[in-house]
């Protein structure tokens, strides 16, 4: 039977609007001398809630892990368009709103459960030949994306006040949340971009379980072993 450290497993984390992924994987190695550590899943810098940190053996289980399902709550703004999808890209385009009501909202929302092909935006963490999408879109250059195929299991507005609807999506792994708004603006002929979005489930975890990232790097090594889900609770 192998042995295992205490810090050979994974850490819920609630992660801020601000940082990218990387950089909290970055902040809890440093913080405690982790040589290993990792996480199961990307975050957009201004996305927050549930990220998965694997420290130590556990990241030889994040491509098991990620391959879980996911549940997000979020906010579109309908009107306007960006070339990111979401509010931190440039603006593109700006449309009136036409009038519809939440209900004819979800209706068109509805058209999105089930098994569909999903082009990755460019503004994405997605490689092409080793380089990622972002650092091409940044340079003004667009390159032809193999769309994936991704699963809506539900995806519903709980609350629209024009232009900002409140949503929430439970989907498959690889799915671009932003994107989702991106294509239901062109349904709705109005354009429209992803203003806020939370991941609060990941499988099995909920982010009414993470610790807040200010609040992890406040912890000693020995209280952050106590929060460390053990590899082989993981492995089960």
């Amino acid at each position: 039977m192998q042995e295992f450290s205490p810090l050979d497993g994974a850490l819920l984390l609630d992660k801020p609007a601000g940082p990218t992924s990387h950089d909290v994987v970055d902040a809890i190695r440093h913080k405690f001398g982790i040589k290993k550590v990792g996480h199961c899943g990307t975050l957009d810098p201004n996305a927050t809630g549930l990220l998965i940190i694997v420290l130590g053996r556990g990241t030889k289980l994040s491509e098991k892990m990620m391959a879980d399902d996911k549940v997000y709550e979020g906010t579109v703004k309908f009107g306007e368009t960006t070339d990111s999808y979401d509010a931190d890209g440039e603006l593109t385009g700006s449309l009136p709103v036409p009038p519809m009501s939440l209900d004819q909202l979800n209706e068109t929302a509805a058209e999105f459960v089930g098994d569909q092909m999903q082009t990755p935006p460019m503004v994405s963490a997605v490689k092409i030949k080793g380089v990622p999408l972002y650092k091409l879109a940044r340079k003004g250059i667009e390159v032809a994306r193999e769309p994936r195929l991704i699963h809506i299991y539900h995806f519903r507005f709980t609350n629209y006040e024009p232009p900002l609807g409140q949503f929430k999506v439970a989907c498959t792994k690889g799915t671009y949340v932003r994107s989702l708004a991106h294509e239901l603006g062109l349904k709705l002929r109005c354009g429209a971009h992803l203003a806020t979005l939370r991941r609060i489930v990941a499988g099995k975890f909920d982010v009414a379980d993470a610790t807040k990232l200010e609040d992890v790097l406040k912890l000693t090594l020995a209280e952050l072993e106590r929060k460390v889900i053990p590899f082989l609770k993981l492995a089960v």
